[in-house]
Parts: structure tokens; sequence; C-alpha cells
């Protein structure tokens, strides 16, 4: 099944789904500054654009481009800045 998600008055978007691997979202962010917060440990894979991060426990934002990827435990609130479009898929566990 497909699930579809909506966030900070539609400036994120994505769709979920379950395979083999387990959960994951596939989604756009458009410009703007964003806080989530985590329930499952995610792995955010960006696909497309660049996302500028602030961790957990970190006074240090980090800018991840295409093909990089980062971590978030779960329970945890983190921050990011997106400058255009960006897609990504995040992964749960």
């Amino acid at each position: 099944m497909i699930s579809a998600n909506e966030y900070f008055d539609g400036n994120v978007k994505s769709l979920g789904y379950t395979s083999k691997t387990g959960q994951s979202t596939l989604g756009v962010m458009n410009a703007g500054t964003y806080e989530f917060a985590t329930s499952k440990h995610e792995t955010m894979n960006v696909i497309e654009g660049e996302m500028t991060v602030l961790l957990p426990g970190s006074s240090e934002w980090v800018t991840y481009k295409a093909g990089e990827a980062y971590q978030i435990e779960a329970n945890e609130k983190f921050q990011v800045k997106v400058s255009g479009q960006t897609s990504y898929l995040c992964q749960y566990k």
C-alpha cells in the first residue's frame, strides 16, 4: 500500500511504502527551513538538490548533496534547510 503525506502547508510531500527492506518514504521539499521529529531510526538519502542539516547534539550545520546520506536516531529532533526543491529517500528501522 502507498500512503501520501503532506507537511508544512504542503511544502514537504512524500509517498510512503513498505518493501522487503522495511518502511521508506520518497519525497520532495520546497525551499525553506523545517524541524522534524523521529519515532524510528532514519537514514536520509539526498537524491537531488541538497540539504543543510543540524543534527541532534551538534552545533554545526552540515550540507548533504545528491548521493550523500545522514542518519538520525529514534526519538530525536533535527532541522533542515533547503534552498531549492530537493528530493529524498528516507528509510526507517
